[in-house]
């Protein structure tokens, strides 16, 4: 596409964005703020996550599943803090490659993702850029009062839970570089988990009712469970080989030679957009009915222990990592 704004900013924001608007609180997109009020009885929650092309997502990648992965980010945030998803402010670096088809692509995967899980765009700005593009949103939502699940709460027993599986982020992003030797289909189904992986929003509730600390897995489980660690000032301690697979990602570990190794890459790729969390070991029977009634895979990999940090063990033996995941400059 040339390099040019075919439309420019307003008439951008009037033909695509303007229908995404929340009926109310959005004004139609014709002012410079949006007007939330407020929820009695809860806590407003904020996350922000941006993307940027070659760092988060491939040139070559489609804009509606950029727009969508993008939300979905967000979205898992939201999840790990046993919150409500309602509304999200959205800012859009549109560079060369983003003529008019792209940017109505873009909103067409915001529309579909806006519908499945149930909230509006609220306000935000669209600019041009030389480049690279870039997009982050603010997400909003809510929790009842005082009962946001944060990183810090996890205590000394506690046990170590993570949901669906683990690695897929990482073979995903190798499966859309063409560097992945598996079956087509093994293949495609890891491109499509890293295009749109899936925010565990259906279990909010049981977090938010059960958990005592949650961290959303997206720079690595490893870095992300010594971020929980941390906050809580506590030691997590887990076991390797408990750590949940998907049948590509189990086929893929089968194949590698250094089991160990391979099993270091996956806890540290990132970009799984699952939910690690602690809880006391007497509400695990419960945790599982919540995770079987909604047809989701849970895991126990660990268990809190005094501390500090996180110690990963593999054959009974810790395992010292190079890297613990994926870090932001």
């Amino acid at each position: 596409m040339p390099a040019v704004d075919v439309a420019g900013e307003f008439e951008t924001i009037r033909q695509l964005f303007a229908p995404l608007a929340h009926p109310e609180w959005g004004r139609g997109l014709l002012d410079d703020v949006a007007v939330v009020p407020s929820r009695p009885g809860h806590d407003l929650v904020l996350t922000k996550d941006a993307i940027v092309e070659g760092v988060h997502f491939l040139p070559t990648d489609p804009l509606d599943t950029v727009a969508r992965k993008l939300l979905r980010v967000n979205l898992s945030d939201l999840a790990a803090k046993g919150a409500e998803p309602f509304g999200y402010l959205l800012a859009c670096h549109w560079s060369p490659r983003c003529g008019w088809p792209e940017r109505v692509s873009f909103v067409d995967g915001l529309r579909v993702d806006q519908k499945a899980f149930g909230v509006a765009l609220l306000g935000g700005d669209t600019v041009a850029t030389p480049g690279p593009a870039s997009f982050s949103i603010t997400l909003l939502g809510w929790t009842p009062k005082g009962r946001t699940v944060g990183r810090a709460g996890a205590r000394a027993g506690d046990l170590v839970f993570v949901t669906g599986t683990i690695g897929d982020g990482r073979l995903g992003l190798e499966a859309v570089q063409g560097r992945l030797s598996l079956e087509a289909e093994r293949v495609a189904a890891l491109a499509e988990h890293y295009r749109l992986p899936t925010p565990r929003t259906d279990f909010a509730l049981p977090i938010r009712d059960l958990a005592s600390a949650a961290v959303d897995v997206s720079d690595g489980l490893i870095a992300d469970l010594g971020h929980l660690a941390g906050a809580s000032g506590v030691g997590v301690e887990i076991d390797l080989e408990t750590v949940p697979l998907s049948a590509a990602g189990q086929v893929w570990f089968e194949g590698r030679v250094d089991a160990q190794a391979a099993l270091e890459a996956l806890v540290t790729g990132g970009d799984d957009y699952e939910i690690a969390f602690t809880a006391p070991a007497r509400d695990e029977p419960v945790l599982r009915r919540e995770a079987d009634r909604r047809h989701l895979r849970l895991t126990r990999i660990g268990r809190v222990t005094a501390g500090p940090g996180v110690v990963a063990r593999f054959g009974g033996q810790a395992v010292a990592f190079d890297r613990t995941g994926f870090t932001h400059g």
